[in-house]
């Protein structure tokens, strides 16, 4: 598989001494006399039970009975507890703690897609999310009860995610884009007991009806007793008299006094739903301390976020993402900015809403920049961004023209892009840079503090500067506890590829500098005629042309190859698909990565299958190229776009 970088790439971005110095990831390894940030990586790494209790008492977070022991692995690696016998509420700590400390420092910034801004500080924050947490009990929600939450990215969201924790509830997030049976499927595998969502939202300048979704869906289960409905587009009736509350009339009267409890550190928090292939989704199970601690760590030492910063990721509440964003932001008394609805069109929203909002770290994908570049420079000179300092990103590899872009007319040149690489069963990241470090173009960094990671050959052999697979040799805090009661599926799906090893399912290389790059998921990729190649490598090549805007490749059977590529690219506006520019993409295809990859066939359509959260899914193309059964599209942002990628097949 060839790389698009390597040990060669240039720095795109060096931190100044005082910058490096002043991060707090450097404050933090300072304190331990450690002045070199890979050496702090690296004693993370040697010894997690030293820093995972410094990360506690450096950002503060607060056990209301202290923990007996780090971490316990005497269940098996696979099965490891953190923070032992710790008692701890994590609402507590991201906002009941600040409203008493800084009751009007800045909160929650929401801005609906028609433009109305809600503030809260903390102190108007703490008061709802008391004030909601006893509403849910009122409906006998009782700690370990599963929650779901199905809302747009509204200053209410954030609402909702703490009020769950403060009462011990779990959260279950539903990704707003799903349809009633995907919904339908999430609901009764975690035998939710409550769900709150929407009448409705805005997505680009028309209603999604989030509540006739619901209904239909929890029409078909038998565990929902109470929904629980926002008024945001406004006069529709509920539809069950028994079972559906508006918001405001669950809240109203309420007192804000609250004494939050203190659970368990193993409490469960948090059951993330990812989409498989085939059959059901996997429910991936968090714990309360070990989801926050990893967090708020990420958020401090990968983000250098403080108190005085403004977070804005582009993302749903379904994703991880979304419950990072809130968690990680308030957990250090910092604000974070939500937006209904779609970041384009127009194609200057994220711009302006950075402006507006004086967003000091934003977070987004590679597939959005994408989308974004044949827009061209104009809507993001239009907005001062003069607030940022800090551009985050997750979701996939980069290709080197969009990171370049963003890098360039985003950042001016002037920001460090922190590129993240976890999961939802991750709870976190495994790898990421911070701007302690320079930056290569494209990277990830290196191993984020805490994590064992490396890189396996197919018998398990670690390789440096050659591509296998990712890995993980210790347990960290976020790990997930499990797949919800299918405990057996959990261990096959990550431990016992490379037993005592977690395999992670993505393609990685380590470069000569100990520089970290990703190719893709290992699951993607293409043998032609025996030479491995990921999708990443025609996708970059396709993207460098001045006619395409988008590109997902797939392999398809092929006779004697084996396998060959299908190239499917979205063109930039005003570029018409023709024979002609079909054979030129294939001809520069092969003057960038040789004769042997050729592709069999380059097909324009108008959109990719993608997530909300913009990353492709190649196996859904995958699936419409062979006629074969695209499994769960439930995560996908408009599924009907398989129709039309069918049609331009014939």
């Amino acid at each position: 598989m060839s790389s698009n970088s390597n040990s060669a790439s240039k720095y795109i971005w060096k931190p100044t001494t005082t910058q490096a110095r002043n991060t707090n990831v450097m404050k933090f390894a300072r304190k331990y006399g450690i002045n070199d940030y890979w050496d702090l990586v690296s004693r993370s790494q040697d010894d997690p039970v030293w820093f995972w209790d410094a990360v506690v008492k450096y950002i503060g977070i607060e056990f209301d009975q202290d923990y007996e022991q780090i971490m316990d692995s005497s269940q098996g690696v696979e099965w490891t507890t953190w923070f032992v016998h710790g008692k701890i509420n994590m609402a507590w700590n991201c906002v009941g703690r600040w409203a008493a400390r800084t009751p009007n420092a800045l909160a929650v910034i929401g801005e609906t897609e028609d433009g109305v801004v809600t503030e809260l500080t903390y102190s108007q924050l703490w008061s709802d999310v008391c004030r909601l947490g006893a509403g849910l009990r009122s409906l006998g929600v009782a700690p370990g009860d599963r929650v779901a939450l199905c809302l747009p990215m509204l200053a209410e969201a954030v609402v909702a995610v703490h009020a769950c924790t403060l009462i011990g509830a779990v959260i279950v997030p539903i990704f707003s884009g799903l349809t009633a049976p995907a919904v339908a499927t999430r609901l009764d595998d975690a035998e939710v007991k409550v769900v709150i969502t929407a009448d409705g939202s805005l997505r680009r300048g028309k209603s999604v009806e989030l509540k006739s979704i619901m209904d239909e869906a929890v029409a078909s289960v038998d565990c929902v007793t109470s929904v629980v409905v926002l008024q945001r587009l406004g006069g529709r009736p509920l539809l069950s008299a028994t079972r559906d509350i508006w918001w405001h009339n669950l809240i109203s009267g309420r007192s804000d006094e609250w004494v939050p409890e203190a659970f368990d550190s193993e409490h469960p928090c948090y059951i993330g739903y990812t989409s498989g292939t085939t059959g059901r989704p996997k429910g991936t199970v968090h714990s309360t301390a070990g989801f926050l601690v990893k967090i708020a760590e990420e958020a401090a030492f990968q983000t250098d976020m403080s108190a005085s910063d403004r977070l804005f990721w582009v993302t749903d509440l379904g994703w991880l993402m979304g419950i990072w964003e809130i968690v990680g932001a308030n957990a250090l008394g910092s604000a974070v900015v939500l937006a209904e609805g779609a970041p384009a069109p127009p194609h200057d929203r994220i711009w302006s809403l950075c402006n507006r909002h004086k967003v000091t770290i934003l977070g987004l994908s590679p597939t959005l920049i994408r989308g974004l570049i044949p827009y061209g420079n104009q809507p993001v000179h239009s907005h001062d961004l003069s607030s940022l300092r800090i551009i985050a990103s997750t979701g996939e590899p980069w290709n080197p023209e969009p990171y370049r872009w963003l890098s360039e007319v985003v950042g001016g040149g002037r920001l460090p892009i922190i590129n993240f690489s976890g999961g939802t069963e991750v709870g976190a990241c495994f790898l990421s840079p911070t701007p302690a470090i320079p930056i290569k173009e494209c990277s990830l960094g290196g191993p984020a503090l805490g994590m064992a990671v490396d890189v396996f050959s197919h018998d398990g052999k670690p390789l440096s500067n050659q591509v296998g697979e990712l890995v993980c040799l210790k347990p960290w805090p976020s790990m997930t506890r499990g797949v919800w009661r299918n405990p057996e599926r959990y261990l096959n799906a990550y431990w016992r590829r490379f037993p005592g090893a977690w395999a992670h399912g993505d393609w990685a290389l380590i470069d000569s500098d100990g520089y970290w790059f990703l190719y893709g998921r290992s699951d993607d990729t293409l043998n032609i005629a025996g030479k491995r190649i990921g999708p990443a490598d025609f996708e970059s090549v396709l993207v460098e042309h001045p006619a395409v805007a988008e590109s997902g490749v797939v392999g398809v059977p092929h006779e004697v190859k084996g396998e060959a590529a299908w190239c499917f690219c979205v063109l930039v506006p005003g570029v018409s698909p023709s024979v002609a520019l079909e054979r030129e993409l294939s001809s520069f295809i092969v003057e960038k990565l040789g004769k042997s990859f050729a592709p069999e066939r380059v097909i324009f359509v108008s959109d990719l299958p993608k997530t909300r959260s913009a990353k492709i899914v190649r196996r859904v193309l995958r699936a419409v190229s062979t006629g074969e059964d695209p499994g769960d599209i439930s995560s996908l942002e408009d599924p009907d776009v398989l129709q039309s990628i069918a049609a331009a097949l014939n």
